[in-house]
């Protein structure tokens, strides 16, 4: 799978985000890392945090297109 679709859901779900890449970190489309600075993270845990990108990729999480995800998160104004 290439980052596009992943990038996509993304955007979707975090619409007010100020930072957001997805970069596939083997060349293998199985194993990537993302990052999003959304306000919608101040105040929340980073496991909620973390939580609600899962929620947001849980398709291609459930269905196997992700082998791997890392995940950076951070709160933003």
């Amino acid at each position: 799978m290439s980052t596009e679709p992943l990038q996509a859901l993304l955007e979707h779900a975090f619409p007010e985000a100020t930072e957001l890449h997805v970069v596939d970190r083997t060349g293998g489309g199985d194993h990537f890392q993302v990052t999003v600075a959304s306000p919608r993270f101040t105040g929340l845990s980073l496991l909620d945090q973390h939580r609600l990108v899962n929620e947001a990729l849980s398709e291609p999480l459930r269905d196997g297109t992700i082998h791997e995800l890392r995940i950076k998160t951070k709160g933003s104004e």
